[in-house]
């Protein structure tokens, strides 16, 4: 185990009931209108945490949040499902970073896609058109979206701009599971979390049992109900829930198991020191905003601090940093309430600070 950093004794402070964290949660979700379950840690496990607010409006406003509250983790699906099965890859020899996609993808092979790398996938360099709904562009069959997503044009030249876009994790989804010879889901449950015992974790949509535990997202006009159990992001729905951008549940319990590997990876991790090491660093050469591999350089840091971060749509957040020994997370539905977004931010950044300096 990686030996703690002296200024990590004060998080046990932080992290306790009534604590600092705990209260500045607390205010937060009166601002922005959604139950939140925190907690952070280290390399030994989960130091503190705990929830408040109610889970949404209605008759979600009885169901407080807590440790065993299911989240749609958004776009923490990049890296809690896409990115350990990239890693498995790539320590196996099987994905090699640097080379053209064309070169030894065939379906890549002859379209404009064909000159992007996986390097600049994962960083959000490689120049993909914005995302749009998908359907609005390919229709709702499957095959046609795939097929959209792998022949579409670029947007402009990769390794010129940082632009982020869901694009580059369904096509590099689609990539993973050629190599991997599964559906993502399954990849995502043999190699992340069933070795981790993330067992709250799974895409969706979700079984009754499981949809009665978890926190709602927005209405959803055609089934005239909130979206439950069932992913909220609109193209990741029409792939059957199972996308490398978006689709995967968690907890905070399992989040924890997760960011704690990322500090001390267990050696039966098929994907570990050397990935994690590989990616928690600046990948986008100087380009703005810094990233590493799938993660985001938290705002506020410098890239040499090595705070990363990765945010969902619907309101969930993780943070690690390897050089201070920490880890962090903040769960929220905010989406149920509002897309206005400026108080979650706030309340992040805060959080953050707290947290982390």
């Amino acid at each position: 185990m990686s030996p703690r950093p002296p200024e990590a004794e004060r998080l046990p402070a932080l992290a306790a009931p009534g604590g600092e964290l705990d209260r500045l949660v607390a205010e937060g979700v009166r601002t922005v209108g959604a139950g939140a379950v925190w907690a952070v840690g280290d390399a030994r496990g989960t130091l503190g945490g705990g929830g408040r607010g109610a889970l949404g409006q209605g008759r979600y406003a009885r169901l407080a949040a807590g440790p065993d509250t299911l989240y749609d983790l958004a776009s923490l699906t990049k890296v809690t499902a896409l990115w350990p099965c990239a890693g498995v890859l790539w320590q196996s020899g099987r994905l090699p970073l640097d080379e053209p996609l064309g070169r030894w993808w065939p379906p890549a092979a002859g379209c404009p896609a064909g000159v992007v790398t996986v390097r600049q996938l994962l960083a959000h360099t490689a120049g993909l058109l914005p995302y749009t709904r998908f359907e609005r562009l390919y229709g709702p069959d499957r095959a046609a979206i795939r097929a959209g997503v792998i022949a579409a044009p670029l947007h402009r030249a990769p390794g010129t701009a940082v632009e982020y876009t869901d694009r580059a994790a369904v096509l590099l989804g689609y990539l993973v599971e050629d190599l991997g010879g599964a559906r993502l889901d399954a990849l995502a449950a043999r190699w992340a979390w069933s070795p981790l015992g993330m067992t709250d974790t799974r895409y969706g949509p979700l079984g009754a049992a499981e949809t009665a535990r978890t926190a709602p997202t927005e209405y959803h006009e055609p089934i005239d109900a909130h979206l439950r159990g069932v992913v909220h992001d609109p193209s990741a729905r029409l792939l059957g829930g199972v996308s490398g951008n978006a689709g995967a549940f968690s907890t905070a319990r399992d989040l924890a198991r997760f960011l704690t590997a990322l500090l001390d990876p267990p050696a039966r991790l098929p994907w570990g020191e050397p990935w994690i090491t590989e990616s928690l660093r600046e990948q986008t050469g100087g380009l703005a905003p810094a990233r590493g591999l799938s993660w985001l350089v938290a705002a506020g840091t410098e890239p040499a601090e090595g705070t990363f971060v990765h945010y969902g749509f619907t309101g969930t957040g993780i943070w690690i940093s390897r050089r201070l020994g920490r880890w962090a997370l903040l769960l929220t539905n905010q989406v149920h309430h509002s897309r206005v977004t400026q108080p979650l931010t706030d309340l992040r950044n805060a959080y953050r600070r707290a947290v982390f300096g």
